[in-house]
């Protein structure tokens, strides 16, 4: 078997092979990321008199094409993590940073570490990456929207936060799409105030609703000459949300399309609803890269810090917080739920609160527990059950 270890660029790669015992057979050559770049490294790997196991670095998303006409051409083909070859270069003598010396050591890195070909389902879970990151953004607009309309109220009906348990209830986006400053709302007709808050909220509020919003509305302190500015942004917020959700709801759907074109069980833990599994199985990819558990955890960057030199040993650990951000944010909101659902989850969080331990930290160890659990599963392709 020869080695092939391609060095990724955005207008050009560098490509370099070696033997089964590290020897160059094919010279480092560049050729250009282009349609005649990627025919020209095809007809040198057609030449060679043996196999050739190909690996390129996940750099950016300039692999992505490459990889694609790799494999569509049936070659064996392992995406490497970049940090992997930084640590692996600096085992490496001599300080040399060059296109060419990357190729080398990526072609070496893949004749000793026995790395699996990357997975074949690889373009239906970054088609997940790929939306699930969206989705996380448009979430952030939507939150975004959220803090410029209390921004708004904080000058126009400074009260207003206390009148709702929430002020993005359907009843109270309803009504601020109809009246926005205290002066308008003290202003509203009753009769029509309450109608709107009865139909917005199925009933649930009535005529003493109404009357408790108006009386803290003609007792605000709110700015009145802002008016007529406010109401626009408002509106355009409002709308603005209202199409997030919408387009949230079509990612949602994608995503569920692509989640049935892939054999998992992700789901069926308690707290991984669509969203999240869809994030969970799209940040970590091909589980087999990971010999165990805590490379996993390690990976995703919730595994404590350690700080140790002469006899002083830190006696706090902070998340190291060095992998995937999104997959984080995934498994804190599913932890978040987890221990909540899972009677095993829930008593462990317990028990830590008692202990004194702070919820973000025991929140933390959760995430860690959840994704070993997630690790099992992708690992045996069987559903998750509760004890």
């Amino acid at each position: 078997m020869l080695f092939c270890g391609i060095d990724v660029a955005k207008h050009q790669h560098a490509a370099l092979v070696v033997d089964d015992k590290g020897r160059v057979v094919q010279s480092a050559f560049s050729f250009d990321n282009s349609r005649a770049g990627f025919d020209q490294l095809a007809t040198t790997l057609t030449e060679l008199s043996e196999p050739v196991s190909v690996g390129l670095e996940a750099t950016g998303h300039y692999w992505l094409a490459l990889f694609d006409d790799l494999t569509r051409q049936r070659n064996s083909v392992t995406v490497i993590n970049p940090l992997q070859i930084a640590a692996y270069r600096r085992s490496g003598i001599r300080k040399v940073k060059t296109d060419t010396a990357d190729a080398f050591w990526i072609a070496d890195f893949l004749r000793i570490a026995n790395l699996r070909p990357t997975d074949q389902e690889l373009p239906v879970i970054l088609q997940l990456r790929e939306l699930s990151r969206f989705r996380f953004w448009l979430t952030d607009q939507i939150g975004d929207c959220k803090r410029k309309i209390l921004c708004i109220l904080d000058r126009v009906f400074p009260e207003y936060e206390t009148l709702f348990s929430s002020v993005f209830l359907k009843s109270s986006r309803a009504l601020l799409k109809e009246a926005v400053s205290a002066q308008e709302i003290a202003d509203f007709d009753l009769a029509e105030l309450t109608v709107l808050l009865r139909d917005a909220s199925r009933g649930h509020f009535g005529q003493p609703k109404a009357k408790a919003i108006q009386n803290a509305a003609r007792r605000s302190v709110g700015v009145g000459f802002l008016v007529d500015a406010v109401r626009v942004q408002m509106r355009c917020l409002l709308q603005q949300i209202d199409l997030l959700h919408e387009q949230i709801a079509h990612l949602d759907a994608a995503l569920a399309e692509l989640m049935d074109q892939i054999p998992q069980y992700i789901t069926s833990i308690p707290g991984i609803g669509l969203a999240t599994g869809a994030a969970i199985l799209g940040e970590i990819g091909d589980v087999h890269r990971f010999e165990s558990a805590d490379k996993l955890v390690a990976y995703a960057g919730i595994d404590p810090t350690v700080y140790q030199t002469g006899q002083f040993q830190a006696s706090e650990a902070h998340m190291s917080k060095r992998g995937s951000p999104y997959l984080r944010h995934a498994l804190w909101l599913a932890a978040t739920v987890a221990v909540r659902h899972d009677p095993d989850l829930q008593a462990y969080y317990e028990t830590k609160r008692k202990q004194g331990k702070h919820h973000g930290t025991v929140i933390g160890a959760v995430c860690r527990r959840l994704l070993a659990r997630v690790y099992v599963i992708l690992k045996e392709q069987r559903p998750y059950v509760i004890r």
